[in-house]
């Protein structure tokens, strides 16, 4: 296969890199939703809201040396890396004919 042509290499790396972009953005928007970068949760969040935006704080503590605030762009930007390598795998299995439906 012969290597993509110069013009083809830049406008694939344009593409993804628009792609990183909305995925962090939905990612962020995502965080931002269920609180994980307030002080306090919602009053109207359930239980299992509470314990999720718990458990990604916790991430974000990690990812910042102790501190939530500081970890709260790496968590951003981890969450956006694992959706789109998702997205990109289910794409492959798909294309491949490889994709299979859980119940058969």
């Amino acid at each position: 296969m012969p290597p993509l042509s110069t013009e083809l290499r830049r406008g694939l790396e344009n593409v993804v890199i628009a792609a990183r972009e909305a995925a962090e953005k939905g990612a962020e928007a995502a965080l931002k939703v269920l609180a994980v970068d307030q002080r306090y949760a919602f009053d109207t969040m359930v239980t299992e809201q509470r314990q999720f935006r718990n458990a990604l704080r916790a991430r974000a503590r990690v990812l910042g040396d102790g501190s939530q605030i500081s970890g709260f762009a790496p968590l951003v930007e981890e969450i956006a890396y694992e959706q789109w390598h998702r997205m990109i795998f289910a794409r492959f299995l798909a294309e491949n004919g490889l994709l299979l439906h859980p119940d058969y």
